[in-house]
């Protein structure tokens, strides 16, 4: 009897033992080290260039078009978007947090597993001749009621979704920092220009005053303040390679690649401006608090909390747990069915509810928010771009009236009638009225930025940035 006992005792242990390898090897995945190294990270950034082979494909893909030179000697606003959105590290963050969200929805889908229990029984006081062991199994299957597995999985949906609009914004973020040190940039160089124009024209009107000074014709004062005007100039011009510099390695940070990367390429920048209608109008302002991925992205959040609160209002009603159970019982097989569940009378689950409402309500104050703050965006750049606008016809009134001056003072000089001196601060006027042109001419730029990201238009791009465009391209050319 005792050796009938041990054999079945024995057969038990190694069905379960065996049930449980089978479950655990089954579909069971091992961890794989990836250890991350300053050193290597460094050693992987620094190589990064606009003569990227890889980019070149990226930008064919998404200018739709051939690029029969490379590496690219000219890059504009446009493709150096593109650049960012191939390098810029913030977009493989986003793209990151996007595919844990993804893994979010495997979670949230998955089953509560059967539960497998060996209990083995002894008896301190058992009839003659009889085994004291008595060996059973028993089960556990939960049933899940109420829907709740759905409401978890439509909340990690929408989560998701939140954190892939999330990549849009992120790429909108990368384009403003881009066009911001870009426009920096662009002025800078061109104040260079008319910077060094100006110096040149204040150090010969020195010149002349140093001879009128020396001739007793003028007083000193005069030629002081010449004196103080140019060296303000110079000043100004010698802190412009300064900011130049620091200005470029700004566009290098917004691209994604080391400042050397681009010591050797000439950037365009297109400084004028698309028609107003182009700009805003009610439609594109309609169109812009419905289709902004921020506010779709709050608006998903949203949809997650209504559902998080579904799974809160399901989670009133208890699971249900099959356990089923084999004993072994003096040579008899007695087999046993039962059911469970939790019953709930000493509370229904109102506190988490009352959390879950509590967060629908916030998820919809933060929309709310979200899209007050893109009405305000969009009304603010309106307003500065007006404001830039009205400002910069001004100074090219400015400008146009200079001009006519100086043509007059020429035309007086060639008469006769007007020394060099009177047309070299006739020309350099005209420089300073320049110069204002061109900080208008920003500031009206950096308002047009400020608007265009307000409303975010969509482009083609946004839509090749849901993967790694590195990766990609690795993948299809090994």
């Amino acid at each position: 009897m005792c050796g009938r006992l041990v054999l079945k005792m024995n057969f038990l242990s190694s069905f379960c033992a065996a049930v449980v390898a089978v479950i655990a090897l089954n579909g069971c995945q091992r961890f794989r080290p990836e250890p991350l190294s300053a050193a290597r990270g460094a050693a992987a950034l620094e190589p990064r260039s606009l003569s990227d082979p890889r980019l070149k494909e990226f930008l064919e893909k998404n200018l739709d078009r051939d690029l029969n030179e490379w590496p690219l000697t000219r890059w504009d606003f446009g493709t150096l978007t593109l650049a960012a959105f191939y390098f810029h590290p913030s977009l493989d963050v986003a793209r990151a947090q996007w595919n844990i969200a993804k893994a979010g929805v495997i979670s949230a889908g998955g089953r509560p597993n059967p539960t497998i229990g060996l209990i083995p029984e002894y008896s301190f006081n058992p009839p003659g001749g009889v085994s004291p062991w008595l060996p059973s199994v028993t089960f556990d299957v939960p049933i899940e009621t109420a829907g709740k597995r759905g409401h978890r999985v439509a909340r990690a949906r929408e989560l998701s979704e939140a954190a892939r609009l999330n990549i849009a914004t992120t790429a909108w973020q990368a384009r403003s920092r881009l066009r911001t040190s870009l426009l920096d940039w662009t002025i800078a160089a061109r104040r260079q220009e008319l910077l060094r124009q100006q110096q040149s024209l204040q150090e010969k009107i020195v010149a002349q005053l140093e001879q009128r000074l020396r001739a007793g014709t003028i007083s000193s004062f005069e030629f002081t303040s010449a004196r103080i005007a140019l060296t303000k100039a110079q000043v100004e011009f010698a802190d412009l390679s300064r900011l130049a510099a620091e200005a470029r390695a700004r566009m290098a940070e917004a691209i994604g690649v080391p400042a050397t990367a681009l010591a050797e390429v000439t950037v365009d920048m297109d400084l004028k401006f698309p028609p107003e209608s182009e700009l805003i109008s009610s439609e594109i302002r309609e169109k812009a608090l419905h289709t902004r991925a921020d506010i779709l992205a709050a608006l998903s959040e949203y949809a997650a909390s209504e559902s998080a609160l579904h799974l809160e209002i399901a989670k009133q009603y208890p699971d249900v747990h099959l356990t089923p159970g084999y004993q072994w019982d003096q040579g008899e097989h007695k087999w046993s069915f039962g059911v469970s569940l939790e019953l709930p009378v000493l509370n229904q689950n109102q506190g988490p509810i009352a959390e879950a409402k509590a967060k629908r309500a916030e998820a919809a104050a933060r929309f709310e928010a979200v899209q007050a703050k893109a009405l305000a965006e969009i009304d603010l750049g309106a307003a500065s771009y007006h404001g830039a606008e009205a400002n910069l016809m001004k100074l090219e009134e400015l400008l146009a009236a200079q001009s006519r001056q100086l043509s007059a003072v020429s035309a007086q000089f060639k008469a006769g009638a007007a020394d060099q001196l009177e047309l070299l601060t006739a020309q350099t006027e005209l420089a300073a009225a320049e110069l204002l042109r061109l900080e208008g001419n920003a500031k009206a730029m950096q308002a047009l930025g400020q608007l265009e990201d307000a409303i975010q238009r969509p482009f083609n791009a946004l839509s090749a940035l849901e993967t790694n465009p590195r990766l990609a391209t690795q993948t299809q050319n090994p």
